[in-house]
């Protein structure tokens, strides 16, 4: 063997062990530094996207060259990813029923003399109701019936029931009652001969005509025929003294949020709340909103609006911890007026004070204070930054007012729950031509009519969704589609209406208007319970819906 080959081997087999080893802690430094990102990484807030992000999106200028589609309103319950589910909401299925049969005997019975005469509070006639409604409403999802009672002739039943429809993603129980006229089936059973619309059945339908107090003492008269009992919005206390001095709070003062836009203000109340929950404590909460003029038909910001007129403020007592304003500053001044020691507060003037560094504070009362120019003086400041991977806006605590959805179930119910939609984007977008060069004319009559057909099929119940301010702008519709607009149904917040009474008993009795906030709130919330919906943007015209050279 020559010299040379056995000088060569070793060296070859060193190499190979030097790149070895390399690889080797190249793959041990790679597995490290990913085990650190694993633990660290925060995930994002609800919709997907980075907190910078959503930050532009919610409080870019009104003046800004591309503005928010305020056309359509997410709250909490519309981005989940699936349906919230009661304890105590079991639903009545095809199975259900056929157990309450067996159990009953009900089937088996033979002697069919007594179905002559409807008896309304033979079970057989619920099972039938039941049975039916299952077949006809393929949307809803049934709760719990009353036990039927006589209608207007021998031969009818008046029942109601709590149900949820099935694109519904919260817990919350809405109410029909209907009219049903009945004949005698096989086998000695009943059978629906007809059924008659939503809220029909009005023998079924709860009293109502009692004295409320207002929040100011007065007794108010309430003459609509329904009332949603289940609400409960009223403003939690503290109690005693003592109950107070062992609480723990997060007070912010009002900011350059207030008369912002609805999505700014709802980013930085999101905040807010994130902070007190993050911290372990009660976050202090002012009900009092100004409205952004962009809202407003007198296009002026307008302070002094209830939370409770546009949010489920009773879902929010259920899944955060909070105090009303005007109750905390009364329980914070009786216990400084009644005790020499007073409450210990500290005060913090700056965001820049993350929360991180407020985790150890032992004061009763952190108070946030936001007195500087604006940005500086924005709520949403506090979850910057740094603070972003550890304080999580709880979107789960917002849903919108149970008394608005209660319009929302109403206009569908009357529709039977068997309709489609379309979203037409107009206003001041149909108007800009710069930035929107196609949309008016993409979302004319004429044009609607040629692409409609289409997509959805002739004589269809069709619900426009839409700021469009003319109410007969869309009449040539009618020649092809059962044409629905909002303002069809204008009596359900008229002066008559159980959203008038009940609002105004949150406003101390003075009446509230229905403004354009609750509007797109209620247009939205329609448009997602249609069987087919179709989009101005993507569907119905090629522009952009953040403006030229943006898709």
């Amino acid at each position: 063997m020559k010299e040379s080959d056995l000088t060569t081997e070793p060296l070859g087999q060193n190499l190979i062990k030097l790149i070895s080893n390399l690889c080797f802690s190249v793959f041990v430094f790679s597995v490290l530094i990913f085990t650190v990102i694993a633990i660290t990484y925060q995930p994002p807030d609800p919709w997907l996207e980075s907190a910078p992000a959503l930050t532009k999106l919610f409080t870019q200028s009104e003046n800004a060259t591309f503005k928010n589609d305020n056309s359509i309103l997410k709250t909490g319950e519309d981005l989940v990813a699936a349906p919230v589910v009661s304890p105590s909401a079991a639903s009545i299925t095809e199975a259900v029923i056929e157990r309450e049969e067996r159990i009953t005997n009900l089937s088996l019975t033979s002697d069919c003399e007594d179905l002559k005469v409807v008896n309304c509070s033979d079970p057989r006639v619920l099972l039938t109701v039941e049975k039916f409604n299952l077949k006809i409403f393929k949307s809803i999802v049934f709760l719990d019936y009353q036990t039927p009672v006589n209608g207007s002739k021998a031969d009818e039943c008046d029942v109601a029931w709590r149900f949820r429809n099935k694109k519904e993603k919260s817990w919350r129980k809405y109410r029909d009652f209907r009219r049903f006229t009945f004949g005698n089936g096989d086998n000695c059973t009943y059978k629906v001969v007809h059924a008659s619309g939503w809220h029909s059945g009005i023998n079924a339908r709860r009293p109502r005509n009692r004295l409320t107090p207002t929040r100011g003492g007065r007794n108010v008269k309430l003459p609509a025929p329904v009332r949603d009992e289940e609400i409960n919005d009223t403003i939690p206390t503290l109690g005693s003294d003592v109950v107070f001095r062992k609480g723990k709070y997060l007070y912010y003062s009002r900011g350059g949020d207030y008369c912002k836009g609805m999505n700014h203000y709802l980013w930085s109340f999101l905040c807010g709340l994130g902070e007190a929950m993050y911290l372990n404590r009660t976050f202090v909460m002012d009900l009092s909103v100004c409205l952004s003029a962009s809202y407003n038909p007198s296009n002026k910001d307008e302070e002094g609006k209830d939370f409770r007129f546009y949010f489920d403020f009773e879902h929010l007592k259920e899944v955060a911890s909070i105090v009303e304003e005007d109750e905390f500053l009364k329980d914070w001044k009786k216990w400084d007026r009644a005790h020499k020691r007073k409450v210990p507060v500290k005060k913090i003037s700056t965001y820049k004070v993350t929360p991180m560094q407020l985790m150890k504070e032992k004061s009763t009362i952190i108070w946030r204070q936001f007195d500087a120019p604006e940005p500086e003086n924005y709520w949403y400041r506090v979850c910057e930054g740094e603070a972003a991977k550890y304080i999580h806006r709880p979107w789960r605590a917002l849903w919108k007012s149970k008394r608005l959805m209660n319009i929302v179930t109403e206009i569908s119910g009357r529709m039977d729950w068997d309709f489609d939609a379309i979203h037409v984007v107009r206003g001041e977008k149909a108007q800009n031509k710069e930035l929107w060069p196609h949309l008016d004319a993409d979302t004319s009559p004429d044009a609607l009519l040629a692409k409609l057909p289409g997509m959805i099929q002739p004589w269809r119940n069709l619900y426009i969704a839409t700021n469009e301010p003319f109410y007969n702008y869309f009449d040539k519709l009618r020649s092809q589609y059962k044409v629905h607009l909002l303002d069809d149904y204008k009596e359900l917040w008229s002066n008559s209406s159980e959203w008038y009474n009940e609002t105004m008993l949150l406003n101390d009795g003075n009446p509230v208007e229905f403004d354009g906030y609750m509007r797109v709130a209620v247009d939205t919330e329609v448009l997602y319970r249609a069987k087919t919906r179709v989009e101005t943007f993507y569907n119905l015209t090629k522009d952009c819906k953040d403006g030229i050279n943006t898709c």
